[in-house]
């Protein structure tokens, strides 16, 4: 069942499926595109179970997802978009499983140099780096620094990522300078807690789309996402496509974002 805009509007949380194909054109002449779309990519093993395959299967397909995902953003106009690829927690998962998605990332960090450099895409990582093999670490930075001199939309990948940890990991950034004298305690605002999170520089999300049909953070962003909107949606993530995302974004733009204000009449 699809939701339109209009079912959409004053709403903070939409399940939907597509509605219509976007038109970037007039989406941007109407500044009615979110900035920053961040996405909770979730289903890659229900997909592989489903079809009586292996998940790492699900992982594999869902790589082609993250591809044409970001090449649409591109097409889009939006400026930023982050991939939740990999939690703090999911290292409870199967070793087999684990070691898979370090040898699928890292190939997706060699094979995907030539498209990001065509498409102009900056690359950011963020998340912990303690526990990522080598090889994967490598590939990740080879890739960054290739692409750091792009100026188009910056895609950003959440790996080993936790939010709660993240926002542990600024408060003893700052307890440690005011310890050694360089902060005033007095002065710490958000923006100072901001400035050491792991997105210091990026604006933060407008969207945050969760495929799968849950209706849960997963940790992700928490500091961040506190006035986004949310789309969620059935469609597994190997399964989504462009047109769930020109949906969301349809949805976006009948939103009423009002920042604790008063809606504009």
């Amino acid at each position: 069942m699809a939701t339109t805009p209009a079912q959409s509007r004053g709403g903070s949380l939409t399940t939907g499926v597509a509605s219509g194909q976007l038109d970037p054109a007039s989406a941007a002449a109407a500044g009615t595109l979110p900035r920053h779309i961040a996405i909770i990519m979730d289903g890659n093993g229900r997909w592989a179970q489903q079809r009586g395959l292996p998940r790492i299967e699900g992982h594999r397909q869902g790589v082609t997802s993250v591809r044409r995902i970001t090449e649409h953003c591109v097409q889009l106009g939006i400026q930023q978009l982050t991939l939740y690829c990999l939690s703090s927690e999911n290292w409870r998962r199967p070793a087999a499983e684990l070691s898979f998605l370090m040898q699928l990332l890292s190939h997706y960090m060699i094979e995907e140099r030539d498209l990001l450099m065509r498409q102009r895409v900056r690359l950011s990582v963020i998340g912990s780096r303690t526990g990522l093999p080598a090889e994967t670490l490598g590939n990740l930075d080879r890739t960054v620094e290739l692409c750091s001199g792009n100026d188009g939309m910056r895609l950003c990948l959440a790996i080993n990522y936790g939010s709660r940890g993240e926002i542990a990991a600024a408060a003893r950034d700052l307890a440690r300078e005011v310890a050694a004298g360089r902060l005033d305690p007095e002065t710490i605002d958000e923006a100072a807690l901001a400035a050491r999170l792991g997105t210091a520089g990026m604006p933060d999300p407008d969207l945050v789309i969760r495929t799968a049909g849950e209706m849960r953070l997963s940790n992700f962003l928490l500091w961040q996402i506190s006035y986004a909107e949310f789309w969620v949606t059935p469609v597994l993530w190997p399964e989504f496509a462009e047109e769930h995302l020109d949906a969301a974004c349809e949805a976006f733009a009948g939103r009423d974002r009002k920042f604790g204000g008063l809606a504009q009449s």
